[in-house]
């Protein structure tokens, strides 16, 4: 069956002009994209820096840790420098890819060759060591993650670059700052405002100030961690990295979801935000005569969830990054199930699981069942009703429920 939708609101892109300084950039966003409807006070202190350096040549290279929605890389390239972009979610990457198509200046875009947007939580195959004059940090969320940035960071620049970085207090900003001085042997507080703190590292040696951090061994992107688990009556082996979701111990929702999912031999199965590849794993293992398709935004989870299905030996399983749906248009599936984040930065943000629901619907058979676990506490029954014109509920616990929907037409 060859299904078509229309786009959403959750796929609806704008593009705005933002001036920074002397420099103005275009920026684009759209729902699921770092601070969509709003600004991101530490991208804003990482922009205003940028737009105040010139690089020793045009077109030395600059590389941005956490892009977002493309605002840093932007100022970089409109100041002359060629921007190398890294983020590990999909729709950030593809928005600072637009972004740096959208803005006419000076750099490494000549207007033929694509922006260098990398999807990936790992630095080091797509930047050599000691090539970059400046590097950008927006910190992540999760102290590994901010290790991993300040490591390749540091790997990246050349002696005599500079490594700028910015986060919120309640990020992590203050611990971030004694990382930089680890590897960097100093630190300096440039800038701070909003709860917000920007620092400022040089590399003065090609050897770390202190080899501590660097032996960490999550920093090595091909180490795994893996746990044997058993899930909806089945056994494999879960592999999981720092940043994707629940990385440490077994998602106690995705374990009620797979206990309770019905998946017939032979159905086709959609896993929406697969995360590390658990409810995917065990419909690979329901239904060997069809077929599951993993989606994640994330790089990472896309890694883990591969590294999942192979140790599990699903040779039925194809794993894709995807912002919701991209990655499989014009397909459709007899089963959806998902464990959908509702998180964008700190808060709460109803458009993500939204367009999973919306997304799940339009990607169905007719007659084909969306399985949706989620907290009890959030209000997904509203958004199914008007998506599917019903809500299903198959568990309804303490903690969390498992709801859902049949498409009818």
């Amino acid at each position: 069956m060859t299904m078509r939708s229309g786009i959403s609101a959750y796929d609806t892109w704008q593009v705005g002009r933002v001036s920074v300084m002397d420099a103005v950039v275009a920026v684009a966003s759209k729902p699921g994209v770092l601070a969509h409807g709003g600004t991101d006070a530490p991208a804003g202190m990482l922009a205003e820096a940028v737009a105040t350096r010139r690089p020793s040549a045009a077109g030395a290279l600059s590389l941005h840790l956490g892009s977002g929605n493309g605002l840093v890389p932007a100022v970089a390239q409109a100041v002359g420098f060629a921007p190398l972009a890294v983020d590990r979610y999909a729709a950030n990457a593809e928005a600072t890819r637009r972004s740096l198509l959208a803005s006419d200046s000076p750099g490494a875009h000549d207007g033929q060759s694509p922006p260098a947007v990398f999807h990936t939580a790992c630095v080091n195959p797509h930047v050599e060591a000691g090539s970059c004059e400046l590097v950008t940090i927006r910190i992540p969320t999760d102290k590994l993650g901010v290790q991993l940035a300040v490591v390749e960071a540091f790997r990246a620049l050349a002696v005599g670059g500079r490594c700028l970085l910015a986060g919120a207090n309640d990020e992590g900003a203050k611990p971030a700052a004694r990382l930089l001085e680890q590897l960097f042997g100093a630190a300096r507080l440039e800038n701070q405002h909003s709860g917000c703190r920007l620092l400022l590292a040089v590399k003065t040696a090609d050897v770390p100030a202190d080899g501590v951090l660097a032996t960490t061994p999550w920093l090595d992107c091909e180490t795994f961690f893996e746990q044997p688990v058993v899930v909806g009556g089945t056994a494999f082996v879960l592999a999981t990295r720092p940043g994707v979701f629940s990385w440490e111990h077994l998602d106690e929702a995705s374990r009620v979801l797979a206990d309770l999912m019905r998946v017939d031999d032979g159905e086709t199965v959609l896993d929406l935000g697969c995360g590390a590849g658990i409810l995917g794993v065990v419909a690979a293992r329901l239904t060997p005569a069809g077929s599951v398709c993993m989606l994640d935004a994330d790089a990472d989870a896309i890694r883990c969830a591969q590294r999942t299905a192979r140790m599990a030996q699903c040779l039925n399983v194809d794993v894709r990054a995807s912002d919701v749906c991209s990655a499989v248009a014009g397909r459709a599936f007899d089963v959806v199930v998902s464990n959908p984040p509702f998180h964008l930065g700190k808060g709460t943000d109803l458009a993500i699981p939204r367009a999973f629901i919306e997304q799940a619907h339009a990607h169905l058979h007719r007659g084909g069942r969306l399985y949706l676990v989620a907290n009890r506490t959030l209000p997904y029954e509203r958004l199914i009703a008007e998506v599917f014109g019903e809500v299903r509920t198959a568990h309804d616990g303490r903690r969390f429920k498992v709801i859902g929907g049949v498409r009818r037409a």
